[in-house]
């Protein structure tokens, strides 16, 4: 399945922004070749005479703008910075673009190479006094504009997942150097055995003293306080101990699938990031999601496991599944909300109790101060522990950091494929129109459309989901629902794609069975639980 999805991310980005470009060029959206009237305020005297570079202002009203390119383009401000190259009439002019800049001059500055500077020629029509004329000015051509962003998103991506991979290598080396310190010491052994009943009914077919058990529960327990810089190398090494009992190297097992939905679900008692960007953005209660988050992150983890536990029963054959599918179609759909509407009260009525009975703000205390020490803490104990059962502390250390390298550069292949193929769906302009195709059904469970796109990025990218959630709360209000709603989605669900192409990367894993529908489902009960929860307390 991932295979089809990936090329689809590829196939439909690229296709979509063709598709943009020629309607583009088609209707001559960016005015090529045309002069735009505008008035150019001087810092000094107008000197037509000087060859030296000179300042000013361009400045043109948005009613103008809309007009000359027929759109409605928002800017805070009218206003932009200009150089002159040389003498002021038939001159080469540099216009400084930001963020406040009119938004269609942002993507004509980001076609053309620089995103900050948009080039042009102005030709004075009337000189009002020393400082002010009117004059006209022709921009640079532009085309292909989406192409361009794709092309772009490509490389940056490409960049990103090296950047990535290689700063996990400090963290994989440290962390897999200590569960190997902890391994040769028998923690890892003991805390296996302590969890034995949820152990087994998760992951049967893995023997209860398998290694991979305790890495299973050290990297869930890193997830739940928020340690990420923890939790991945314990991923890993749970991922490539689970790989030791696979009989077909290249195809993922029941145990692998329940293990990414897990992860996929994103469990976290304190979603820190949510937590700090309200703060920044002057939220009165910056911690009021903590709850919110754990019942929609709860029903995302119940509904993974399920989804996970389900879907394992059928046969690999993906043709076999579909047809059962459909021919059983009415009565999944029924049952399917049944289990919805029982999970979501039975989680509710918990969640509730809690809310009742814990003060937040202690909760959230509490847990901060089991999130600072917890790293020391537990190199501290495995590290010490080791030394009395008289482990070669520091030559395992070694040896574990050294599979922690190797694992970390495993997985830039796995990674660089994934995150290219997102940033081109993203780029080319595929997320626009899947966000405004799911908008008719997500208008009928009351899902608000300004938080559609938070929905559709948080699988796929958790820098884009941060920088929408930043966006919709700078806008809203950290304390209106909707920056309830999105710092709620943002800590209910994850990065699904991203922690599917890590994990399965570092095993060389090529066919993922079920454990991206088990991880897509998941995604839908965060979502759907954090909006319910946010209507019933803030709606």
């Amino acid at each position: 399945m991932l295979n089809y999805i990936w090329l689809a991310f590829v196939v439909l980005g690229i296709g979509i922004a063709l598709t943009y470009d020629i309607s583009d060029k088609v209707n001559d959206k960016y005015a090529n070749g045309k002069q735009i009237e505008v008035n150019v305020i001087f810092e000094d005297a107008i000197d037509q005479s000087s060859a030296n570079p000179q300042k000013a202002k361009l400045v043109i009203s948005p009613v103008n703008l809309n007009k000359f390119y027929s759109i409605k383009s928002k800017s805070v401000s009218n206003e932009a910075e200009v150089i002159f190259g040389d003498q002021i009439n038939n001159a080469t002019i540099n216009v400084a673009i930001n963020k406040n800049s009119f938004e269609i001059w942002q993507k004509m500055a980001s076609a053309s190479g620089d995103k900050n500077i948009l080039n042009g020629n102005l030709e004075i029509k009337k000189i009002y006094d020393e400082r002010s004329a009117i004059c006209f000015v022709k921009f640079e051509e532009v085309a292909f504009v989406k192409i361009k962003s794709v092309t772009n998103a490509v490389i940056d991506y490409a960049k990103t997942a090296v950047n990535i991979a290689l700063g996990l290598i400090g963290i994989m080396a440290l962390w897999l150097g200590v569960m190997k310190v902890a391994e040769k010491a028998g923690i890892i052994s003991f805390i296996s055995k302590s969890v034995k009943p949820i152990t087994r009914f998760l992951f049967p077919e893995v023997p209860s003293d398998h290694p991979a058990i305790g890495s299973i529960i050290m990297n869930i327990s890193a997830n739940m306080l928020g340690l990420g810089n923890a939790a991945t190398p314990f991923g890993l090494k749970a991922m490539e101990e689970l790989n030791a009992l696979n009989p077909k190297k290249d195809t993922a097992t029941n145990a692998m699938c329940t293990f990414l939905a897990v992860n996929t679900a994103g469990l976290t008692l304190i979603p820190a990031t949510a937590i700090a960007v309200r703060a920044a953005a002057g939220s009165n209660d910056p911690t009021i999601i903590i709850g919110t988050s754990i019942f929609g992150a709860s029903c995302a983890t119940i509904v993974g496991i399920l989804t996970a536990k389900i879907l394992e029963k059928f046969p690999v054959n993906y043709s076999g599944f579909v047809h059962l599918l459909k021919s059983n179609l009415k009565f999944l759909i029924v049952a399917l909300i049944l289990v919805c509407v029982l999970i979501v009260s039975m989680i509710s009525g918990i969640a509730n109790f809690v809310t009742s009975v814990i003060d937040a703000e202690l909760l959230k205390n509490i847990i901060e101060v089991i999130s600072v020490v917890a790293i020391p803490l537990i190199i501290i104990l495995f590290i010490g522990f080791g030394a009395i059962k008289k482990v070669k502390v520091y030559e395992e250390f070694v040896e574990g950091a050294k599979e922690g390298f190797n694992i970390a550069v495993k997985i830039i292949p796995f990674l660089v494929a994934m995150l290219m193929a997102i940033g081109i769906f993203r780029a080319g302009g595929a997320m626009e129109i899947l966000t405004y195709l799911i908008s008719p059904f997500t208008n009928l469970i009351g899902f608000p459309a300004e938080a559609l796109p938070m929905a559709m990025m948080r699988p796929l990218s958790g820098s884009g989901s941060l920088g929408i959630m930043t966006e919709i709360i700078s806008i809203h209000g950290a304390d209106s629902f909707l920056g309830v709603l999105v710092s709620t989605l943002f800590g209910s669900t994850e990065t699904t794609f991203y922690v599917i192409a890590v994990y399965f990367g570092s095993v060389n894993i090529r066919k993922t069975r079920h454990a991206l529908a088990a991880g897509l489902m998941a995604d839908l009960a965060g979502m759907l639980g954090a909006l319910f929860i946010v209507k019933i307390l803030f709606g």
